[in-house]
């Protein structure tokens, strides 16, 4: 299982560099959109092509869907492992030139699957250097990427800090429900806020600082904006695995298990008492 699992972590790493490299000459929009709707750059579409074609090139990886495909693609449903990716998340920050990533979980089920079935995930933060993250196997791992996709680890057990300092949330204010309204007013004044309008830059925020990210359920779209296959899952295992918490406002995201392969979801991540409160707030 480990050398499979490996093979595709080596394939994300040496994968991101050219995603990287890539940026700069495909910061224009294409004329479609992706099936959630949102109007897809050039960048997008070129790393989901990276992607698939790397990861399908491994015997033990059967399937691949991304948020920018309507449908998973399929090599061999059999095959022990399936990827599901978000090539370019925070991608509208590309326009801006601020942090973007690239997400992926792998489960060891057909897709869609339930968060229980992730063996792997992790993510490609394209900040001031290029770092990558992932949860395997219970634990975390940090490492800087080379320009060759040598992974360099400086942390073997990265977990959240004991005291949490940072805090992020998504959506326009005017439709946060009351409920979330109010907890927002008792947690920013306990912490800073830090949002940079990409999931993977703000999550790396709260797992250096602590604290909690979300993305809640609006006045306008309960459900969310997030998709709980391609981002709810894998951050959820991330976090947790780092000794964190994870919840739709209800119970942990690795509990949803999603009824078609773009369903969205509320988000929340960080540490264990600022989610407990959450759900507390939102359960009244």
């Amino acid at each position: 299982m480990s050398d499979a699992i490996d093979e595709i972590l080596d394939a994300v790493a040496a994968t991101a560099p050219e995603v990287r490299d890539g940026l700069a000459g495909r910061r224009v929009y294409e004329s479609g959109e992706n099936p959630s709707g949102e109007q897809q750059l050039e960048a997008d579409v070129y790393a989901d092509e990276l992607l698939e074609e790397r990861l399908l090139d491994i015997d033990a990886v059967g399937s691949y869907a991304s948020e920018e495909r309507d449908d998973v693609v399929e090599d061999d449903p059999d095959a022990e492992y399936h990827v599901a990716a978000d090539p370019l998340d925070g991608s509208s920050n590309l326009k801006s030139n601020n942090t973007m990533g690239t997400l992926f979980g792998v489960y060891e089920s057909p897709l869609p699957a339930s968060g229980r079935d992730l063996v792997a995930s992790g993510f490609v933060l394209y900040g001031p250097i290029t770092t990558m993250v992932v949860a395997r196997d219970g634990g975390v791992t940090e490492a800087v990427l080379e320009d060759d996709g040598t992974r360099q680890v400086v942390d073997e057990d990265l977990s959240l800090p004991e005291e949490p300092t940072v805090y992020g949330f998504g959506g326009r204010v005017p439709q946060w429900t009351d409920d979330f309204a109010g907890y927002v007013d008792e947690v920013e004044d306990e912490l800073k806020l830090r949002y940079g309008g990409a999931m993977i830059g703000d999550v790396n925020q709260v797992l250096t600082y602590g604290g909690i990210f979300g993305y809640p359920g609006l006045e306008g779209r309960p459900e969310g904006k997030l998709r709980l296959l391609f981002e709810g899952h894998p951050i959820a295992y991330v976090v947790e695995s780092a000794g964190g918490a994870s919840s739709n406002g209800e119970r942990s995201l690795l509990d949803c298990e999603p009824d078609g392969l773009h369903q969205r979801t509320p988000l929340f991540v960080g540490d264990d008492g600022y989610i407990d409160r959450l759900e507390d707030a939102l359960g009244e």
